[in-house]
């Protein structure tokens, strides 16, 4: 199933990436391949950087998030973002407020370094095209463009670090309490494997897959085009020499992730119940059917939302929310910052070197 979409996704990406080093090449001095090299590391060790940094930051959110999208109706333990945050605290200590986050930064550092990478490269290759079509070498990415490229960034980093975002959902929401506990990422990969199948490691992919389309592509769009908009206009003296402060980067960032996040949010929560099903010691955890306290069983994505909206409503489909608007913003606004600042420091070391 996954399988499939993921290699004629990243086939797609691999012709445009070609075709972005054809005309930098055709456009530029070819550089010396060393030069070329620590580029793209730069860009991979920045936007790793930048995943890591940014989704430690807000990982007690990021938890309390899942717990509510996924808690049973029937076993009511966490009522809201303050009070959630306070349950954790008290049953769990500091440790369970970063619990999964081990597995998440193992996850979200190579998933931001491909897609930050992934976005700078098929940004490159989009634009070549749109200059050769349109005929004008001045030509800059429109916003539809910039979306374009934000989708095809997501949907490859996604792809590619998806069985540990499966595991990571699952070692985030068992408890103490939880009949069997997995030991860590390679315990919980090689007991879903054994006990589900290797098509378990891909449960919800489909709604995580049409979810960065607007989420990653909204970010990478809103984000850009507001820079370059700023940049462009210099509104209350914003922008000086065509640069921007940091603080206005923090705020392009945090606008574009609470657009993106408002509407992709529905999609991560199916993508979150649909990676619980098959896990027998999830009762306890996992919503029911409204009746009963037996998890639900969901037989593809629109089996999800027709089950949760009709034994729990439409509201059930924004569960978690609150704390992830909280979190959200500032892990956005974090990441795309420490990543253009990280850029900026290697640059700096790499002309000193020279």
């Amino acid at each position: 199933m996954a399988s499939e979409d993921v290699k004629t996704g990243e086939s797609a990406v691999s012709t445009i990436v070609n075709l972005a080093e054809e005309a930098k090449l055709a456009s530029e001095e070819v550089k010396a391949p060393s030069h070329a090299f620590y580029g793209i590391c730069k860009s991979l060790v920045a936007g790793g950087v930048a995943g890591g940094v940014s989704r430690s930051a807000v990982a007690p959110l990021e938890r309390l998030k899942i717990l509510l999208q996924v808690q049973n109706p029937h076993s009511i333990r966490y009522n809201g973002t303050i009070q959630g945050l306070k349950y954790i605290w008290k049953t769990e200590g500091l440790r369970g407020m970063f619990k999964g986050n081990g597995t998440n930064c193992a996850r979200i550092v190579p998933n931001s370094a491909v897609k930050f990478f992934s976005y700078e490269q098929a940004s490159k290759g989009i634009l070549w095209l749109h200059r050769q079509q349109t005929g004008n070498e001045e030509a800059e990415l429109t916003p539809l463009l910039r979306l374009g490229a934000g989708a095809c960034a997501g949907i490859i980093a996604m792809s590619s670090t998806y069985p540990m975002d499966m595991v990571r959902g699952r070692l985030t929401v068992q408890t103490e309490k939880s009949p069997s506990q997995y030991r860590g990422i390679f315990h919980a990969l090689s007991t879903v494997l054994r006990e589900e199948g290797p098509r378990a490691l891909y449960r919800g992919w489909l709604p995580s897959v049409i979810g960065v389309v607007p989420y990653v592509g909204l970010n990478f769009a809103v984000y850009e085009s507001l820079k370059a908009w700023l940049i462009k206009t210099k509104p209350f003296g914003l922008a000086e020499n065509n640069e921007l402060s940091v603080t206005t980067r923090l705020a392009c960032g945090a606008a574009a992730g609470t657009l993106g996040q408002t509407v992709a949010y529905p999609l991560d929560v199916i993508r979150r119940r649909m990676q619980m099903v098959g896990w027998k010691d999830a009762a306890s955890i996992v919503t029911g059917d409204g009746k009963t306290r037996a998890p639900i069983e969901y037989n593809g994505m629109v089996d999800a939302f027709r089950k949760t909206v009709k034994h729990e409503g439409f509201g059930a489909l924004y569960k978690g929310l609150v704390p992830n608007s909280v979190k959200v913003v500032p892990s956005i606004a974090i990441a795309f910052v420490t990543y253009e600042l990280v850029k900026d420091i290697l640059g700096v070391e790499m002309r000193i070197s020279d």
